[in-house]
């Protein structure tokens, strides 16, 4: 498992547009690169992001090679009502991670 970091405020006004930072651990290699033997060293990059918030999706990102290792991803989405914040990264050789917070909309 993968380490995640996620800022989301913990609370929010109705309506208030709130910013979502997220970072995961992860090398994202290109698969163009030679190792140290002469060989290609194989691709493995997390190539889909996606953000729901109380089962709706609210971001959706599509990742390539040219991603750094470590990918940090910052958007907003406006607090609506309360619940949960879920985000999923999928990759290259059955990567997947899923992680949620909770919101309080006041």
């Amino acid at each position: 498992m993968a380490r995640t970091l996620l800022n989301v405020p913990a609370k929010a006004a109705r309506g208030e547009i709130i910013e979502i930072k997220t970072l995961i651990a992860h090398p994202m290699e290109s698969g163009y690169r030679v190792g140290l033997n002469g060989a290609m060293i194989p691709r493995d990059i997390i190539d889909l992001f996606v953000c729901t918030y109380n089962g709706a999706e609210v971001f959706r990102a599509t990742l390539s090679p040219a991603i750094a290792a470590n990918p940090f991803i910052t958007f907003s989405t406006v607090a609506t009502e309360s619940g949960t914040i879920e985000f999923r990264w999928t990759g290259d050789n059955g990567f997947s991670q899923t992680e949620s917070v909770l919101i309080a909309v006041e």
